[in-house]
């Protein structure tokens, strides 16, 4: 359990967090040498090129217009300086409705299902961020006093006497997009553990320091650059989880078990693990629900695996791999596995969404229990047959017995090898290809 939590508090942090904390410590006034400065100030291009390569390739259109969108933002504070107090001046304006629009983009492009940005969705997500620009300046040349005030209303903490400068130059609606942004993105990661959903959240935080900054006299480029790197790695950290782990419950993929299988040496275990119920869920209430409790059960058995590698590489089952361990030595753990999940409950709302309640709580009145036991079965090697696919066969063989006796038990398997079948010669009997299926 320990090392679950620290696995979310890594995967959390890493990498938005380690960028923040190295954008303050590097990244302010005096924070490098002067030899340095030159360097860093090549980062903005650096992580414009690569991202905008990377995105492209990997057909990321969320990247390119998320990176686009804090290019605006950068570009309005350069140009259009907010400390200009000025009557004419157009900079206050311009920085707040832009800080307003900056994290409501990179929220709603969260939103959008990703996909190469030459495609029509992306190709409408792009129309309508470079028009963003044009309508703001629309705003402040035209004289819509009414709409750009409403955008640039002082923040102020209620029944606290403190001016906006003392402690933020954001206006109220941008402090309202911001924390709003931040919130539900955070809240999407949570749920889903999607790096880019987590590289958004600290890229909005990166970028909520870049204009506090400005009155510190820290250079906002530098720290927008920052969180674009989040961005960038996010979505590096992103496709090497798509290789790698089943989309939809986040265990390790095929790619990964055919890497795992390649360094078993002679000592191993396999256990194959069912879901008792889930071909009933799936057809009394549809593929889509037994969908959702598979994604439920998942994270159950990934947080009690111990020191086994839990992979789902087709159908409903997943597949466990213990190094150098024996069935005796498994067997403590499968059973961990398998009370877990039958202590788990499992509630269905409007015959559509499963959710995960407490056995205290009352279900409403639209939920239906869905409840839960797993059928296991658990395989070694033997001194005569160490072939994983033999092996694998046995213990697929094992679940399927443990399910024919009740289910909801852990089956431990042996290798059974029928001798070949061969006719006598004098008879002359061709013998079919499934005779010497074991």
């Amino acid at each position: 359990m320990a090392a679950s939590m620290l696995k979310r508090t890594w995967q959390l942090l890493a990498p938005g967090g380690l960028i923040l904390l190295l954008a303050i410590g590097f990244l302010r006034p005096h924070g490098l040498p002067a030899w340095a400065q030159g360097p860093v100030s090549t980062l903005p291009v650096i992580v414009l090129g690569f991202g905008i390569v990377f995105g492209w390739y990997l057909s990321s259109s969320r990247l390119i217009l998320s990176l686009l969108v804090l290019v605006c933002l950068d570009r309005v504070i350069f140009w259009f300086p907010p400390a200009d107090s000025s009557p004419e001046a157009l900079g206050p304006v311009l920085f707040a409705i832009a800080t307003f629009l900056a994290p409501v983009n990179l929220l709603a492009l969260s939103l959008v299902k990703e996909g190469d940005v030459s495609s029509w969705r992306g190709l409408v997500s792009l129309l309508l961020i470079l028009c963003q620009p044009l309508l703001i300046l629309w705003l402040c040349l035209s004289g819509e006093t009414d709409l750009t005030s409403l955008l640039t209303i002082p923040f102020q903490l209620p029944l606290i006497p403190l001016s906006t400068s003392e402690w933020t130059p954001l206006s109220q609606p941008a402090v309202l997009a911001f924390g709003s942004a931040l919130l539900l993105l955070t809240a999407k990661f949570l749920l889903y553990h999607d790096p880019l959903d987590g590289g958004a959240g600290w890229a909005i935080l990166t970028t909520i320091l870049a204009v506090h900054g400005i009155q510190y006299g820290w250079n906002p480029t530098n720290f927008l650059s920052a969180a674009g790197l989040t961005l960038f790695l996010s979505l590096v950290q992103a496709s090497h989880q798509r290789t790698y782990r089943d989309e939809l419950t986040g265990v390790l993929g095929r790619l990964a078990y055919d890497e795992t299988i390649a360094r078993l040496g002679e000592k191993y275990v396999v256990a194959i693990v069912g879901v008792d119920q889930l071909k009933q869920y799936q057809n009394q209430y549809g593929k889509t629900v037994a969908e959702q409790v598979l994604r439920l059960v998942a994270p159950k058995i990934m947080a009690t695996a111990g020191n086994g590698k839990v992979f789902r590489l087709t159908g409903d089952e997943f597949t466990l791999v213990f190094y150098s361990r024996t069935t005796t030595d498994t067997l403590a753990t499968l059973e961990q596995i398998r009370k877990a999940v039958e202590q788990t409950t499992l509630r269905l709302r409007k015959h559509t969404r499963v959710w995960e309640g407490n056995r205290s709580t009352r279900p409403g009145s639209t939920d239906i229990d869905l409840p839960l036991t797993l059928s296991i079965g658990v395989v070694e090697p033997t001194a005569s047959h160490r072939s994983l696919t033999v092996v694998t066969k046995a213990a697929y063989r094992a679940l399927y017995e443990a399910k024919g006796e009740g289910g909801n038990m852990v089956k431990r398997g042996t290798i059974q090898i029928a001798p070949a079948h061969t006719a006598p010669s004098h008879t002359g009997h061709i013998v079919s290809y499934s005779e010497f299926e074991p």
